[in-house]
């Protein structure tokens, strides 16, 4: 896809923007490897971001990161001062083991698709961003509010080290542009459901398995009708589900098993019924008396709805797009981001501005080489025009 030159917000000595450019920078961001768990290697990533956008004369906050995380990278447009502006939430870790470019997603282009680990989920969308950024600056213009942006180091298992500092953030800032990818042939996201997570630990007692098998108490058993509760909540009807992702149990073949030990995910799309899953949760008991349930979590990423200011922004950006040439439509979806946080604080947030593709979190994840110009010009202008 090229760029619209003869754009009414395209001025002839504007620089144009350039797909193969876009692409270019976005590559040089997904071959640096960065899983969340990975402090090191996303601090590569850190790294690079942080001289770009230095050179840019951005005002940089680095923030070093614990619990084995990278650090938490802040930029701030060298004019507009500190008031209330924008804040451009990304995240530079993926999901992706290191030495998945060199095996299960190697980067390749196979026409309009562009293949590699992370691509998609998000170093597209937050390079968009950067590079928009990078236009404004080569383009000598300035934007009528103050630009923040955010790069979270952990974002993938629920930004535990940077969701305070994202919340906190927010609060000072007039919208939210969240860089997630977009979704079904483009759409942003408006509304997110909430994500509440759970840890629980069944305590039985252990005895040999053969000579006095009913002396035991067995964990797992009794996880097993824990389970079957739980998944027993999912309700398609009222977009709630439940998914028991991990477990582990036992020690050997002939011991009753002590102890088991498994993380639950459920989604809910409101508050009132996020209030009520947590009840039905945290009220489980034992099905056997003689085993110990002990139950730690609750939300992790708030649901919010698509309230008045959220829909003023989106009807904005949509005007925006119908200039540049494309239709936008919007969605509400069940997987939770950093847009959770700041859209649950009454801040209008426009999540889901990263290039379009598939395949998030998988190993045919891409983005359509495409959709890289229209979204560029779009973020150029959501920074042009909101005030």
């Amino acid at each position: 896809m090229t760029d619209r030159p003869t754009s009414p917000h395209t001025a002839s000595n504007e620089p144009t923007l350039d797909a193969d450019e876009i692409l270019a920078g976005i590559l040089e961001w997904v071959a640096i490897e960065s899983p969340s768990h990975d402090g090191v290697a996303v601090n590569r990533m850190v790294d690079l971001v942080e001289k770009g956008h230095a050179a840019l004369g951005a005002r940089i906050e680095r923030t070093p990161g614990r619990d084995g995380f990278g650090d938490i990278l802040v930029t701030r447009t060298p004019w507009g001062g500190d008031g209330p502006g924008i804040l451009v939430l990304s995240h530079l870790d993926t999901v992706h083991a290191m030495g998945t470019i060199e095996n299960e997603l190697k980067v390749r282009r196979e026409g309009d698709k562009v293949y590699g680990p992370g691509i998609y989920d998000m170093k597209s969308g937050a390079y968009i961003a950067n590079h928009a950024y990078r236009h404004l600056v080569r383009a000598g213009k300035e934007t009528p509010l103050p630009i923040t942006f955010m790069y979270v180091p952990e974002e993938e298992i629920g930004s535990p080290t940077s969701r305070q500092m994202i919340v906190d953030l927010a609060k000072k800032n007039k919208y939210v542009l969240v860089t997630e990818p977009a979704r079904e042939g483009g759409k942003i996201v408006t509304a997110r459901n909430g994500r509440l997570k759970y840890d629980i630990t069944v305590t039985g007692r252990p005895s040999h398995a053969g000579v006095r098998h009913m002396d035991g108490r067995s964990a797992i058993k009794e996880m097993a009708h824990q389970i079957l509760f739980l998944e027993g909540l999912t309700d398609y009807g009222r977009s709630i589900t439940c998914s028991v992702g991990t477990i582990s149990g036992g020690t050997l073949t002939n011991v009753v098993p002590a102890k088991c030990s498994i993380t639950v995910d459920l989604r809910v799309p409101d508050m009132a019924a996020a209030e009520e899953i947590m009840a039905k949760v945290e009220g489980m008991t034992p099905v056997d008396p003689d085993c110990v349930l002990e139950i730690t979590g609750g939300v992790d990423r708030p649901p919010y709805e698509k309230f008045e200011g959220i829909e003023k922004l989106f009807q904005h950006a949509k005007g925006l797009a119908a200039e540049i040439g494309f239709d936008l439509q919007d969605l509400k979806t069940g997987g939770g981001s950093d847009g959770n946080f700041t859209g649950a604080l009454g801040i209008p947030t426009l999540d889901g501005l990263g290039a379009d593709g598939h395949g998030a979190h998988s190993h045919d994840e891409f983005i359509y080489y495409s959709s890289l110009v229209e979204r560029c010009r779009l973020m150029i202008r959501l920074f042009e025009t909101l005030e």
